[in-house]
């Protein structure tokens, strides 16, 4: 497998991982001033300030993207990326002072290891220490260290997820990367067409998502209570020059990758979430919806390339 194309320069990826518990965060560190957009699909997302790089709220940019384990209990780690980001000068500029704006999201790897063990401020701040540029660190670490795929006959029958990465270059010059944490109840399939990941039953055969749900009659026998332990996170990474609208444009555009790579997507018991971070100097542009065209379909391809990414990355036999 070749390596993949590095971010834009002036991105940052890092992760801390308990590769005992299965569980970890991993921070995405953008320039100063970068435009963020966010696209939620999922039936139950588990998030933090979203809704402060929506369009219709009046901050612009993001300091940085957390996307981290320990579902709910987890958000806590975007504390520490809040923290050390102040600790670096970075921030929402205030009268009061920078106020660091971290939008955050959660997968659920409650039940891959030690339940009670989850990623709070401490861990958020050391993903931020150990960030680095260039291509980052993928397969079962940081927060998709407990993910798994193909749910759909129960953890049991299901195989490693974990993180991916992507990257392509526009006409124009200009990357369009995205990172991606890969805990879907789907099956991931590859472009050819044929599963990547599929389930597997007690038998040992595998069968595709799609046809065994639609061969249920009601709730199968495994599923006691609900299936809440299933998410696709996505981050673009881009220094194509985008406003805010623009960039929720393209994460919008974004998530047709999901769903090119996971099969079923946006389940009820999926928090699918595409952020999408463009780099900037902070000076306001005008929507340029062919800019969002040609962004926003490569961002496509990229966000299947790493959800595919993720799989090999995570079992490499």
């Amino acid at each position: 497998m070749s390596e993949p194309m590095s971010p834009p320069e002036g991105f940052a990826i890092g992760h801390w991982t308990d590769e005992r518990a299965e569980t970890g965060c991993t921070v995405i560190l953008p320039p100063a001033g970068s435009a963020c957009g966010v696209d939620v699909r999922g039936g139950g997302p588990g998030s933090r300030e979203t809704e402060i790089i929506s369009p219709l709220a009046n901050a612009q940019e993001a300091t940085a993207v957390l996307f981290t384990g320990g579902s709910a209990y987890g958000l806590a780690a975007a504390d520490g990326v809040v923290r050390w980001c102040e600790e670096q000068g970075r921030g929402y500029p205030t009268p009061g002072g920078l106020v660091p704006l971290v939008p955050a999201a959660v997968i659920y790897d409650l039940i891959a290891g030690d339940g009670s063990v989850r990623p709070g401020p401490d861990q958020g701040y050391e993903a931020c220490e150990s960030a680095r540029g260039g291509v980052p660190a993928r397969g079962r670490l940081g927060a998709g260290a407990g993910a798994a795929v193909a749910k759909a006959m129960g953890r049991e029958g299901s195989t490693p997820g974990g993180v991916g990465y992507a990257a392509a270059a526009l006409g124009s010059g200009e990357t369009v990367a995205a990172i991606a944490v890969v805990n879907a109840t789907g099956d991931v399939i590859d472009a050819d067409g044929t599963a990547l990941a599929e389930p597997r039953g007690s038998d040992g055969k595998r069968r595709r998502s799609a046809e065994l749900v639609a061969s249920f009659r009601g709730k199968p026998e495994w599923a006691q209570g609900e299936p809440r332990e299933s998410t696709t996170l996505v981050c673009v990474l881009t220094d194509a020059p985008l406003d805010k609208l623009a960039a929720n444009k393209v994460a919008r555009m974004a998530s047709a990758g999901i769903a090119r790579a996971v099969d079923p997507v946006y389940t009820p018991f999926d928090g699918d979430i595409v952020f999408c971070l463009a780099a900037g100097d902070g000076e306001p542009r005008p929507v340029d919806s062919w800019r969002v065209m040609t962004a926003g379909t490569l961002a496509a391809t990229v966000t299947a390339a790493s959800i595919r990414d993720a799989i090999r990355s995570a079992n490499p036999a």
